[in-house]
């Protein structure tokens, strides 16, 4: 028992928690889905403009202060474990995942028809302008915020990896192991949820490719199979388990990207991503504030812009977690231009290809006009429409499979961290305490998706996302004020 740390109350009651939650999804999801509906319908309503803003001041502020002498500060006193490249496949592969193979053909089709604005340009471009804000600088910027909290926690002051020591005037311990708590709480929905999605989207890749009605006990088979190799992954440590499965990973991202773009009309998916590129810097400051003149509806925006903030705030603890643990040696100015470029950079270029491929198919005639709206088959039957069509969705399922098992292994190692307080090596058995604690939490999401009253696990996902995150959306804030105290302070010092 002591060395499971039976003390540490934030592990036991995050535990606790997850039991009960767990079992109350599996056992009760419709009454369970509506309160979680209530929750998040009042959340969008009062908060939902103040995710905006928060996400455009945090973007703004870590610019300025890898720009500031303070970048220069250093995270540690060794020089790097990782390459660049592993650094940044770790990095990429942690951060989007799953969820770039989901929404690849989906999201760019979906705003060429659904501009949410009237528009005077191009509706492709338009698309895939909306696809890069959503997926670009304000996702990394809620990642690159945590990832230097922790960052500067471990390798700075020498902390542990809770958020609680960033606030180091607080001495009462019921207001540490509050926020301790909620770190972990937001984490796991964050990893659950895109688990659950994951594991949708697979089965209904396999339903495609057999064309074949399953039930739901092909998706149980899926999610026991990704947490049994997430654990194992897990167990074998960074180096060995997550590092190798993030470089393969990236490399068969590139092998599928290439390979679309090897049959699609190249020029046009370069001077797409140009232009879409442009838009997207002229237009940041009226996107970010939704104002004219892209004034979107509230309907809108709580089906997309508020929902993918409230979802990349919800991962960013855990991302955050994970970025810092693989940063060690770099400067602070390092990790935020790695963090906000390089991986933005990336998803440009895999949604211009998809997307815009998407779109020539659709002019050409090639495929109807609503032949991509389902957004779990929607890659699968893109794919099909290409020379090989069926060995890429075997690459795209394989590839989907690949960056599940990143995501939940490296969460499962971010969360033995915590259950091991001052440890950034967690055991065997923590690691593995919280894959099954992972998995009983991913199955109940599953399960409240299969309800009458949810359409589909997305929109469970979407809902419960947006309640787990407002706590970490006022606690930034907070997190941002206390640091800034402590580094200006060390760097004065350091500077005398």
């Amino acid at each position: 028992m002591k060395t499971f740390q039976i003390k540490n109350k934030v592990f036991v009651y995050s535990v606790l928690f997850f039991l009960v939650l767990g079992g109350l999804l599996i056992t009760l999801p419709n009454r369970s889905y509506i309160i979680i509906d209530r929750l998040s319908s009042y959340v969008l309503d009062v908060f939902g403009q103040l995710y905006l803003l928060a996400g455009l001041f945090i973007l703004c502020f870590l610019i300025l202060l890898a720009l500031s002498p303070i970048g220069k500060i250093q995270l540690g006193t060794s020089k790097p474990k990782y390459s660049t490249i592993s650094w940044l496949a770790m990095m990429y592969s942690t951060g989007m995942g799953a969820g770039i193979i989901l929404r690849a053909v989906q999201e760019p089709v979906y705003f060429s028809q659904h501009p949410g604005v009237n528009i005077k340009g191009s509706e492709e471009t338009h698309a895939l302008m909306m696809t890069f804000y959503h997926w670009g600088f304000t996702a990394w910027a809620f990642y690159g915020l945590f990832s230097l909290f922790i960052a500067y926690l471990l390798f700075v002051k020498n902390k542990n990896i809770q958020l609680s020591h960033l606030i180091p005037h607080i001495q009462n311990n019921k207001i540490n192991n509050s926020i301790d708590l909620m770190t972990v709480i937001t984490i796991v929905f964050g990893v659950v949820s895109a688990a659950a999605l994951g594991v949708s989207q697979i089965e209904s890749g396999i339903a495609y490719v057999t064309d074949t009605a399953f039930n739901f006990s092909l998706i149980l088979c899926i999610c026991i199979t990704v947490f049994l190799a997430a654990i194992i992954s897990s167990v074998r440590g960074l180096s060995k388990g997550i590092k190798n499965l993030s470089l393969i990973n990236i490399g068969l991202t590139l092998v599928l990207m290439f390979y679309v773009f090897l049959f699609s009309d190249q020029t046009s998916i370069f001077f797409s991503m140009v232009e879409a590129i442009r838009d997207l810097v002229i237009n940041f400051f009226s996107l970010s504030l939704a104002f004219l003149p892209y004034d979107f509806s509230k309907e809108f925006l709580s089906d997309w812009t508020y929902y993918y903030w409230a979802f990349w705030l919800a991962w960013a603890p855990f991302t955050g977690i994970f970025i810092a643990r693989i940063s060690e040696g770099r400067s602070i100015r390092e990790l935020i231009t790695g963090v906000l470029l390089i991986p933005s950079l990336g998803s440009f270029i895999w949604f211009s290809v998809f997307g815009d491929s998407a779109f020539q198919l659709i002019s050409k005639g090639a495929v109807e006009i609503n032949a991509f709206n389902d957004v779990f088959t929607s890659i699968f039957v893109f794919l099909q429409q290409y020379p090989f069509g069926s060995v890429s969705v075997i690459l795209a399922l394989v590839l989907l499979v690949g960056f599940l098992i990143t995501s939940i292994d490296s969460a499962i190692y971010v969360l033995g961290m915590f259950s091991n307080l001052m440890s950034i090596h967690p055991s065997r058995l923590h690691k593995i305490t919280w894959g099954i604690g992972l998995f009983v939490i991913t199955l109940g999401f599953l399960v409240l998706g299969q309800t009458n009253r949810a359409e589909n696990t997305l929109e469970a996902v979407q809902k419960i996302l947006v309640i787990s995150s407002l706590f970490f959306l006022f606690l930034c804030f907070i997190f941002i004020l206390f640091f800034m105290i402590d580094v200006i302070n060390r760097y004065r010092n350091n500077e005398h």
